[in-house]
């Protein structure tokens, strides 16, 4: 009979320390984004959760980083490139369900410099010649080889006439944040960065912007990874609707599609 109680009890107890529901209905979407969205994104993150109490953790890094990232098995739900090539990367390697893909966003590049800097308003066309108006100093931007920023960067030199001349001052950073930070730091005179990113420092100003027929076009493809968690078509479902559309415009990005209600 003692033994029967005492299983009783500890039935009892284990019932009484098993989760609640609401406990057990805790979930977190993993998202993997580009560098430039940070800002806009930890807005959006934070409303999906006060609307529906799903949680986030974010990683934000250079698109060429997270897509290698993903391609070696890291756990993510949601890939936001900065570009399409990366996004293609990611789909030619089966970790991206292609179905679930949505070119969400444009963006456009801009000439910054340091707050205080003299540089005050440059004219970016066909002849400009950055490599004079950087003197010794150096310029940032992200890696051109594979950090899309620095991708765009160095096609609209190209077409302008800009890049032999200048290619060797530039400081190449990991990712467009770091090109930003370089600059507002003042250890870069000038920096190419995302308008957007701009948008956010105030230690930097804009002194001049690249044609838009100058580069590729900037696009954001989003999607949900192979392996994502069931709730994350509920997250990509918010990130085409208005409600995201009016903080990522907010923070200067072009809303590429109709959004949804």
């Amino acid at each position: 009979m003692f033994r029967i109680a005492a299983l009783v009890t500890a039935v009892v107890i284990l019932a009484g320390a098993s989760p609640s529901p609401a406990a057990a209905g805790d979930k977190t979407i993993t998202v993997f984004a580009a560098a430039s969205m940070k800002n806009a994104l930890d807005e959006i993150d934070a409303a999906y959760t006060a609307k529906t109490g799903v949680k986030f953790s974010v990683s934000y890094a250079a698109s060429s980083v997270l897509a290698r990232q993903i391609e070696q098995g890291a756990p993510a739900d949601i890939f936001v490139s900065a570009d399409t090539d990366w996004m293609d990367y990611a789909i030619a390697r089966k970790t991206i369900n292609e179905s679930t893909r949505v070119n969400l966003l444009g963006n456009s590049i801009v000439l910054i410099a340091p707050k205080d800097s003299k540089v005050d308003s440059v004219t970016i066309a066909e002849g400009f010649d950055l490599a004079k108006l950087a003197g010794d100093g150096r310029i940032a931007t992200g890696d051109v080889k594979s950090v899309p920023v620095g991708k765009y960067a160095k096609a609209a030199l190209e077409k302008l006439g800009a890049w032999q001349a200048a290619e060797p001052k530039f400081a190449m950073a990991e990712s467009v944040r770091g090109a930003l930070t370089l600059v507002a730091r003042g250890e870069a005179v000038l920096g190419i960065v995302y308008a957007t990113d701009a948008k956010v420092e105030p230690g930097v100003k804009i002194v001049g912007t690249f044609p838009a027929d100058s580069h590729p076009a900037i696009i954001y493809p989003v999607a949900a990874t192979t392996t994502a968690k069931g709730e994350s078509s509920d997250y990509l479902a918010f990130l085409r609707s208005t409600a995201a559309k009016t903080i990522l415009e907010k923070y200067g990005f072009k809303f590429l599609i109709s959004p949804t209600t």
